[in-house]
């Protein structure tokens, strides 16, 4: 069967190609907004089923992966900063704090009609950080179209004290341990 990653993002690829195995990428284009009283975790599971099915319908008989993913801080959600000054300010509220990533994975069999969904947290705990820190960091990695204003897979790791998470490839926004875990489900072995 075919492999579909339902995602432009380039981090979610680079992910997956760590697994060695072929797959063509398609991005969907779904309504991102949250329902009404829908909580986080319920949102980021939700749009990555809908992601995955939305793709679906242009690849039969394939193995279609969509994810979604927010941060939370004190129970807000970070937002894509897209700016310096956003991003200053989204880490200068990070310090010293805990921020949750919720990551919603879906794996769906378009030969079967079926899938499976999990949610994967992952908890970062910040440094205090100073805004010469910041400063350095935002000018080094310009972070812009990452959640929460970093990038763990670089230097954004030296803005942490400590991870929590039973998968860190979850932190990125592909949960490689449980997509293997499902992809087995599927007969599909990576190795």
């Amino acid at each position: 069967m075919q492999i579909i990653l339902g995602s432009s993002s380039p981090f979610r690829k680079q992910l997956l190609q760590q697994l060695g195995i072929e797959f063509e990428t398609d991005s969907p284009d779904i309504d991102e907004t949250p329902a009404a009283g829908e909580s986080v975790e319920d949102m980021v599971l939700r749009l990555s089923i809908e992601k995955a099915a939305e793709i679906a319908k242009r690849h039969p008989n394939s193995l279609i992966i969509g994810s979604d993913q927010s941060a939370l801080l004190n129970g807000e959600i970070l937002h894509k900063p897209g700016n310096h000054e956003t991003a200053a300010r989204q880490l200068q509220q990070a310090s010293g704090q805990k921020v949750i990533f919720q990551t919603g994975l879906c794996l769906y069999n378009t030969k079967t009609n079926t899938f499976q969904s999990k949610l994967v947290p992952y908890t970062v705990t910040f440094r205090v950080l100073t805004d010469a820190m910041i400063e350095n960091y935002l000018q080094r990695e310009q972070p812009y179209q990452c959640a929460g204003s970093f990038k763990s897979e670089g230097l954004g790791v030296a803005l942490f004290e400590s991870m929590e998470g039973t998968d860190p490839s979850a932190l990125i926004g592909l949960p490689l341990i449980e997509l293997t875990n499902m992809l087995n489900n599927e007969g599909f072995s990576v190795l």
